[in-house]
């Protein structure tokens, strides 16, 4: 993309925010039903178990453990400094 359109600039990177994450409405927004969700759920098993390798009790967890998802947000300190380690690691900063 740098090639066709140049360095991506502060000022581009303020007109993307603007235009696809403040401009943003509900027109491709669905409430779901119960089974709805649930299907959508289940749609995770190949990207979870077969490709991520994760299991199946996990992704039960994430559906009847009203705690799973929350308990991640515990964790946003470590994993912010994960992240500066892989960042620091591939030279992306210093």
């Amino acid at each position: 993309m740098r090639a066709e359109f140049g360095e991506y600039t502060e000022m581009a990177a303020t007109a993307d925010f603007a235009r696809f994450l403040h401009g943003i409405s509900t027109d491709n927004l669905i409430e779901l039903s119960y089974v709805d969700r649930r299907r959508v759920h289940n749609l995770k098993y190949f990207t979870w178990v077969e490709q991520q390798g994760r299991t199946y009790e996990e992704i039960m967890a994430q559906w009847y453990d009203a705690d799973y998802w929350t308990g991640f947000q515990k964790q946003v300190n470590e994993i912010d400094s994960l992240i500066e380690a892989f960042n620091h690691d591939v030279g992306l900063v210093k």
